[in-house]
């Protein structure tokens, strides 16, 4: 018996988006419902619950952010947000984001049509993880993530400076990852290790979640550029669009951009920053793969074990998505499985051992 076909749900005021959007995903056997705006959308929600959402913010009679807001305090669902690329749109999609939208994909104001077309694919991906997030009522928050935890270890004494001009810190996350770095990057001191992030993410987005990141944060946080230099309290978030490599000179480590294929149907990859912090490092890298559907990052998360690296899976019950990390522990790329509450602590606690010595995958309570 086949499986009934995942509902969406398209909320845009532009019938030309709507149309488009309706042709793209009935290709690949989503049943489409449309709306002109949120209360013909919370009209037709009452009558047949969508599987997931795809949701303009810029709209009359409610604004998609109000909607949502609605939508997650009320009946949580999943929510792919459709934004503009003007900054107020990029500012509204990553405040969609903390509000417990999952995702973004890329909706610019000339040649919507074209743009649909070419970015199917990315359309299809975003609404088919969506579909497999568990969301919640939490206070108007879909992310099972609890509150991030205060900073820890703030005093510049708690690492040996060597150690943390040395050490890389990698981490990776998909859908529902935006929360989650944020979680761990707010916890962490101002002194910590050189810290490198993969967020898929569309390329006119990763810019301001840099610097909403920067704001939040007692580390550096910025779009990394080529060249830009990794030292200890700074983070460097990977380009939309863009693949991002660490590697290593007598200088120490620097940013290397490029625009090769996708890899792990991905650009930037989790997998392509693993591999290269697994070369760079080695023994004195750290891995973290976080919430996502699919394997990127697994194949990656196995290379920098394998060259002595400490590596860590966010668990399942505080993973929006378990699909990259439960990826990872299946191929015995993990040394430690954590929730999210408690990585950043995770993180510390290897950082001050001596050895890094490996053993079994463990799981932090």
């Amino acid at each position: 018996m086949n499986p009934r076909p995942l509902r969406v749900l398209v909320v845009d005021d532009s019938a030309l988006v709507r149309e488009m959007t309706r042709a793209i995903l009935s290709r690949e056997r989503f049943e489409v419902e449309v709306a002109a705006d949120p209360l013909i959308a919370m009209r037709k929600m009452a009558q047949t619950r969508p599987d997931v959402m795809l949701l303009d913010l810029e709209m009359p009679r409610m604004d998609g952010l109000t909607f949502l807001r609605q939508v997650m305090a009320d009946d949580p669902l999943p929510v792919v947000v459709c934004s503009s690329v003007a900054r107020p749109g990029t500012i509204a999609a990553l405040r969609a984001l903390e509000e417990g939208a999952l995702s973004i994909v890329q909706k610019p104001q000339l040649g919507v049509r074209d743009f649909l077309e070419e970015s199917a694919t990315a359309l299809v991906d975003a609404v088919t993880e969506a579909s497999h997030a568990r969301v919640f009522k939490r206070a108007g928050r879909s992310v099972p993530a609890p509150t991030p935890p205060p900073m820890v270890l703030g005093s510049s004494s708690w690492l040996a400076p060597s150690l943390a001009a040395r050490t890389v810190i990698a981490l990776g996350a998909s859908t529902g990852g935006p929360q989650a770095l944020q979680a761990v990057l707010t916890a962490l001191p101002e002194d910590a290790p050189g810290i490198a992030v993969v967020q898929h993410m569309p390329e006119a987005f990763t810019g301001a979640f840099a610097r909403r990141l920067d704001e939040a944060c007692a580390l550096e946080v910025k779009e990394a550029a080529h060249g830009d230099r990794l030292f200890p309290g700074r983070a460097l978030i990977a380009p939309g669009n863009r693949h991002l490599r660490i590697q290593r000179d007598l200088q120490g480590f620097y940013a290397e951009l490029s625009a090769e294929q996708p890899v792990s149907r991905h650009r930037p990859s989790v997998d392509v920053l693993f591999e290269s912090v697994a070369r760079s490092a080695g023994a004195d890298g750290i891995g973290v793969l976080m919430t996502g559907m699919g394997e990127d990052g697994a194949r990656g998360l196995l290379d920098m074990k394998k060259a002595g690296a400490f590596t860590l899976a966010q668990d399942e019950a505080s993973s929006v998505v378990f699909g990259m990390p439960g990826q990872a522990i299946a191929r015995g790329a993990v040394v430690e499985v954590a929730p999210l509450s408690r990585i950043p602590n995770v993180i510390v606690e290897r950082l001050r051992l001596e050895g890094r010595g490996l053993g079994h995958p463990t799981v932090a309570t």
